[in-house]
C-alpha cells in the first residue's frame, strides 16, 4: 500500500494536521514518512532593497530545520522510519508545488500528503494554493487536509 508517504510542511497548523494523518497511516501501512519543507527563496529578490537576503534565508532555513525536527520527534514517538529533508528552490521558476512534485518523483512517494492552507498569504489570492496546484499536477494519490474545526473536534 503507502510504502513512502511525501508530507509537505510549513509549520501552520494545517501542515501540522497533515504530519498527524502521514504518521498514523505510514504506521498502518509500516511505510516510511518523508517530511519535506520548502524553503521558497523566489519571493526574496523582491525585498533585497530593504532587508539582507541572505538573513531571510538564514532564518527560513532554521524555522525548516524546527519544523522538520519537530515532525521526526512525531515519527519516533510513533515508532515510524522518517527521512526528513530541506529542500531549497534553485531558481525563480521553481515554486513550493513543482518543488514539492518533483521530490515526491525523487522519492517514488505512494501518497502525498499536505494541508489546504498554509503559511503563503496573499500568494494563494494570485496563483492558487499549493495544494491545489499539487493535486492537480500529481502522478500518485494525494491527501488534502484541512484544520479540523471546533465542532468536528472529537469529545473527549
Amino acid at each position: 500500500m503507502y510504502q513512502h508517504i511525501l508530507v509537505a510542511l510549513d509549520g501552520s497548523t494545517f501542515s501540522k494536521r497533515a504530519l498527524k494523518e502521514a504518521v498514523n497511516l505510514a504506521a498502518l501501512t509500516k511505510g516510511v514518512v518523508h517530511p519535506v519543507y520548502v524553503v521558497d527563496k523566489t519571493p526574496l529578490f523582491s525585498y533585497a532593497g530593504y532587508f539582507d537576503p541572505m538573513t531571510l534565508v538564514e532564518a527560513l532555513r532554521q524555522d525548516g530545520h524546527s519544523v522538520l525536527d519537530e515532525a521526526a520527534q512525531a515519527c519516533v514517538d510513533a515508532e515510524v522510519p522518517c527521512r526528513p529533508e530541506l529542500i531549497e528552490s534553485d531558481s525563480l521558476s521553481d515554486d513550493v508545488a513543482s518543488i514539492v512534485l518533483r521530490h515526491a518523483e525523487q522519492i517514488h512517494a505512494d501518497l502525498l500528503v499536505l494541508g489546504t492552507h498554509g503559511r503563503r498569504g496573499v500568494q494563494r489570492l494570485v496563483i492558487g494554493s499549493v495544494a491545489e496546484r499539487v493535486l492537480r499536477s500529481s502522478r500518485c494519490p494525494v491527501l488534502l487536509l484541512r484544520e479540523q474545526s471546533t465542532e468536528e473536534a472529537p469529545a473527549g
